[in-house]
């Protein structure tokens, strides 16, 4: 067994390389072969390397992991897989099927292009044996690539590979462990997570939504995604080329009545950005948006189990999430810019809209108005939907926000009836005269925001 203290990748492949019970093949697509480098740097390789092996050439993949599927996704992925842990156990299970560990480490990534016009990321998967001839485990995740460059790319998919390798044998304790070591050094600066599917006996007892939820926590991802319908994608998935309504919140009432209030709120946003987008043929999406930082100052960091219930009434009242891990506005039109060109559109309550104007934003550097810039900057706007008068001044009593007032025509007061003292007041005339800011009706009536 290796020594608990934390490893640098040469000598998680030394140890693995050293170890006699494990032994595997790699198939690598798209950057290099870096992981299976490492253990042919290191020394001792043959103590763990059956094959290493990269189809470049779309035939030839084809030919080895059948077509009709996207080079670069899940069905690729599972496709390499399956056919090399099939090869594996064909060729090696009878000779040393009753003392060996067997695993299969492959990948599918599109790395970044000489042009730099591509979409960096991919998908790694290893299936492995926590014992001889016990039944196997597999490990699926999305990454994204954060560096710059085509070479750092590379060399961070094969520290990524290492630590994943080496986390499925030695560190499977508990997925905080698991995590840990499969981020160590390369994860959040280099690779975002932003999916992972577990499967197999060695990970039954782990709540595999919890673990998403945890990617965000631990900073691995900015964001992942729950559907109220089919299987969990990565968030690019979702996003890709598509106008988006995000409606964010705490959404602190999970009854039912309330669920189905936002539920409204966010079908009249969708509604309004189709009648924006008129005749083009841009698909629209809209997501609620949760954080797991608190949502108010001096609040508590929410725990999982809290998170779960309230994205759980979202999905019921059929609204997707997504669960961001910073709480601003303009940190979500930022993971959403990443993924589309086409217009994106916030739905937000008279109170969110007023806690983000006064909200002085000190960790930038240009404080309130750097935000308004990075959040406005490409074709986004919030359409801002009225709250009672009765429930506006009950909410305002619970803050310390001053300044704020309002005509009262009805019961209902939006977003065009109120009036702020200069100098906010002044910038919150220009975002509404600029359209920035578009007043909305109520899309519910008799009913009182959650």
């Amino acid at each position: 067994m290796p020594a608990t203290q934390k490893l640098d990748t040469h000598h998680k492949a030394l140890t693995l390389n050293l170890d006699p019970t494990t032994f595997g093949s790699f198939a690598e697509i798209g950057a290099g072969q870096e992981v299976a480098r490492w253990f042919l740097l290191v020394g001792g390789a043959s103590g763990t390397v059956a094959k290493t092996i990269s189809a470049y050439d779309k035939e030839v993949s084809d030919d080895l992991y059948g077509s009709g599927s996207r080079y670069v996704s899940k069905q690729r992925l599972e496709a390499m897989l399956d056919n090399e842990w099939t090869q594996l156990l064909t060729q090696l299970s009878k000779s040393r099927g009753s003392q060996t560990r067997f695993f299969c480490f492959v990948d599918t990534v599109s790395a970044r292009n000489f042009a730099g016009t591509n979409d960096s990321h991919g998908w790694i998967g290893l299936r492995f044996q926590v014992l001889p001839g016990g039944p196997s485990n597999d490990v699926l995740l999305h990454v994204n690539m954060r560096d710059p460059s085509n070479v750092l790319q590379q060399q961070a998919i094969g520290i990524l590979g290492v630590n994943l390798i080496y986390a499925a044998f030695y560190e499977v304790q508990t997925k905080e462990s698991f995590l840990e070591g499969v981020a160590q050094d390369v994860v959040a600066e280099r690779i975002e997570i932003d999916y992972v599917d577990l499967r197999g006996p060695a990970f039954e007892s782990w709540d595999h939504r919890a673990l998403l939820i945890h990617l965000v926590r631990a900073g691995l991802a900015e964001a992942v995604f729950f559907p109220s319908k089919g299987p969990t994608v990565p968030p690019t998935e979702v996003l890709y080329k598509k106008a988006v309504v995000l409606a964010p919140g705490y959404f602190g009432h999970a009854d039912a009545v309330h669920s189905q209030v936002h539920a409204q709120l966010l079908a009249s946003a969708i509604q309004k950005l189709r009648q924006e987008l008129g005749e083009t043929k841009s698909v629209t999406a809209g997501f609620f948006c949760l954080t797991v930082a608190s949502f108010m100052p001096n609040e508590p960091t929410p725990e999982v189990p809290d998170l779960l219930h309230r994205i759980d009434a979202l999905l019921s009242a059929g609204g997707d999430v997504l669960l961001f891990r910073q709480p601003e506005l303009y940190h979500m039109t930022a993971l959403v810019n990443r993924n589309t060109k086409a217009p994106v559109r916030f739905a937000v309550g008279l109170s969110l809209m007023i806690r983000a104007s006064e909200d002085a934003y000190g960790n930038l550097e240009g404080r309130r108005l750097e935000a308004l810039a990075r959040l406005f900057a490409q074709n986004v706007r919030i359409y801002v939907y009225p709250m009672t008068a009765t429930d506006l001044r009950d909410w305002l009593k619970t803050t310390s926000t001053t300044g704020w007032e309002w005509s009262e025509a009805n019961e209902w007061v939006s977003a065009s009836q109120l009036r702020r003292a200069p100098p906010l007041g002044h910038l919150f005339a220009y975002l509404l005269a600029s359209n920035f800011l578009v007043p909305m009706g109520a899309p519910w009536r008799h009913e009182r925001q959650g």
